[in-house]
C-alpha cells in the first residue's frame, strides 16, 4: 500500500475536530444572540401598589397574587432589601418586624458580577423581577402578595424563534457531518455484499483516515483468505475426481476377466462411478468459472430451456407475464434452470413455471404435481451427493449435484434456491435473483 492512504488525519480525531467546532460555534451564536436580542425589560411594581395590596385596599388579581399561611416568608438581608421593607413599612404604617420581604435569586454562578446600587434619593421606590412581601396580620396569619405568572413572554417568543433560526441552519452542516461519518461504514456494507455475491469480487479501495483504511486492508485480506480457501477446496475435489479415473479404469479392465454373472452388476457399478465423477468435475468447474455477467431477457432464457425439454418429449409450460431484465451469467443461469425443470420432469412427468418481479427482485417458480418431499429433506437436497430417491422415485438416478450446483450459481448472482411443498401437492421451486 502507498503511504498516500496515511496521510490523512485518523477517524477520532476527525470527529474530535468537528465535534469542537461545533461546540466553538454554538458558543459564537449563543454570544451573538446574546449581543443582538435586546435583553428583556422587567416588570415594574411600585411599592405603593404593593402595600395596598397587603392592606387589602384594593385586589389587582390580574398583576398580583395574594394568599395567607400561618408561617412567615423569608426574608432578604441586602442593602435594597433592607430600604425598600423600611419603605413599605412606612406606607403600611406597621413595625419593619412586621413586614417581609424577598426576591427570587438566580444561583450564585448566574448572579451579576457587579450588583446595581440602590439609591436613597428615588422619588418612586419600586420592586422588580420576582419579588414576596408578607404583611403580619392581627389575627397571627400573614397575607402574601407575589407577582402574578403571565405565563410566555415576548422576549420568551424572540429568544425560541432565534433558536429554531439557528436549528435551521445547522442542520444541513450536521447532516453532511452525519453523512461523512457513515459513508465508511456504506462501504464497508456494500463490500460484504460484493463478498457474498462473489468471492472474487474487486477488493476494496483502502483510502480514507487511518482506521478506515486498516479496516480495509483487514477486509481484502480477509476476502483473499476466503477465495484461496475456496480455490483450494475446489482444486483438491477436482483433483480427487479426477484421479479416481485412474483405478476405475483399471477395475473396468479387470471386470473383463469376471464371468457373466458378475460382469453385467459390476460394468453398471463402474458406469454409475463414471457418471459421479463427470458430474462432480462439472460441478467443481461450473463454480469455479468465473461469471460473465450481461443483460438477458429472463423470458426468453426460461422459454428457450423450456422448448429444449419439450423438443424431448417433456410436458413443460411457461405461464404468460411480463417480461423481466437482469445481469447474470448466461451459462450458469441456463443450468440452473435446466437442473430445476430436468427434476420437476423427472420426478414428477411435467412442469410449470412463472416469471414475476416482487419487490425488486426476479422470482422463477417451477411447480410439479409428483409427491413431494418431506419436511426435513427440503434443506438437505442441497446437499453435495445427497440423494433423495427414497422419497421420491428410486429409478429416476442422479447424482446428487444438480440441486447443489444450481443454489451455487444462484447465491453467486446475489440469490438463492428454495424448495416448498405446495398445498394442493407437489414441489415448487423458487428462484430469487436481484436485479
Amino acid at each position: 500500500m502507498s503511504g498516500k492512504a496515511w496521510v490523512r488525519p485518523p477517524l477520532f480525531l476527525r470527529i474530535f475536530g468537528v465535534m469542537l467546532a461545533a461546540l466553538i460555534a454554538a458558543q459564537l451564536l449563543d454570544f451573538a444572540l446574546l449581543v443582538s436580542v435586546p435583553p428583556p425589560t422587567p416588570r415594574i411594581y411600585p411599592i405603593a401598589e404593593v402595600a395596598q395590596q397587603l392592606h387589602g385596599e384594593a385586589r389587582d388579581m390580574v398583576t398580583y397574587r395574594v394568599s395567607e399561611t400561618s408561617s412567615p416568608p423569608g426574608d432578604a438581608d441586602d442593602q435594597r432589601a433592607m430600604h425598600q421593607r423600611r419603605e413599605l413599612a412606612q406606607r403600611l404604617g406597621v413595625g419593619q418586624d412586621d413586614v417581609r420581604l424577598s426576591f427570587d435569586r438566580p444561583p450564585l454562578f448566574l448572579s451579576p458580577i457587579r450588583r446595581p446600587r440602590w439609591k436613597e434619593d428615588m422619588r418612586e421606590p419600586v420592586l422588580f423581577g420576582h419579588f414576596s412581601a408578607a404583611l403580619h396580620l392581627p389575627d397571627g396569619r400573614w397575607r402574601v402578595v407575589r407577582p402574578a405568572s403571565h405565563g410566555i413572554e415576548p422576549w420568551h417568543w424572540r429568544m425560541l424563534l432565534w433558536l429554531l433560526g439557528l436549528l435551521v441552519a445547522v442542520a444541513p452542516f450536521a447532516w453532511w457531518v452525519a453523512r461523512r461519518i457513515a459513508q465508511p461504514i456504506g462501504l464497508f456494507a456494500a463490500a460484504a455484499e460484493r463478498l457474498g455475491r462473489d468471492p472474487r469480487a474487486e477488493p476494496m479501495p483502502v483510502a480514507g483516515p487511518a482506521e478506515v483504511a486498516t479496516a480495509a486492508e483487514a477486509f481484502n485480506e480477509m476476502q483473499a483468505r476466503i477465495r484461496r480457501y475456496v480455490d483450494d477446496r475446489v482444486t483438491m475435489a477436482a483433483a480427487m475426481a479426477h484421479d479416481l479415473r485412474t483405478p476405475l479404469m483399471r477395475l473396468s479392465l479387470r471386470v473383463e476377466k469376471a464371468g457373466p454373472e458378475l460382469r453385467g452388476p459390476m460394468e453398471a457399478d463402474i458406469h454409475e462411478m463414471r457418471e459421479m465423477i463427470g458430474n462432480a468435475l462439472a460441478f467443481v468447474r461450473d463454480i469455479g468459472r468465473p461469471p460473465r455477467r450481461q443483460k438477458l431477457s429472463l423470458r426468453a432464457l426460461v422459454e428457450s430451456v423450456a422448448d429444449e425439454m419439450a423438443d424431448l418429449g417433456a410436458d413443460v409450460t411457461v405461464e404468460l407475464g411480463d417480461d423481466v431484465v437482469i445481469e447474470a451469467d448466461v451459462a450458469g443461469l441456463k443450468a440452473l434452470l435446466a437442473n430445476l425443470i430436468g427434476n420437476a420432469v423427472a420426478y414428477a412427468g411435467q412442469a410449470r413455471i412463472r416469471i414475476a418481479r416482487p419487490d425488486g427482485h426476479a422470482l422463477i417458480e417451477v411447480a410439479d404435481d409428483g409427491p413431494g418431499l418431506p419436511e426435513d429433506l427440503l434443506e438437505r437436497v442441497f446437499e453435495p451427493f445427497f440423494r433423495a430417491e427414497p422419497s421420491r422415485n428410486r429409478e429416476t438416478g442422479g447424482s446428487g449435484l444438480g440441486l447443489a450446483s444450481a443454489r451455487a450459481v444462484a447465491r453467486a448472482h446475489g440469490g438463492d434456491v428454495t424448495l416448498v411443498n405446495r398445498a394442493e401437492g407437489g414441489l415448487l421451486a423458487r428462484v430469487l435473483l436481484p436485479l
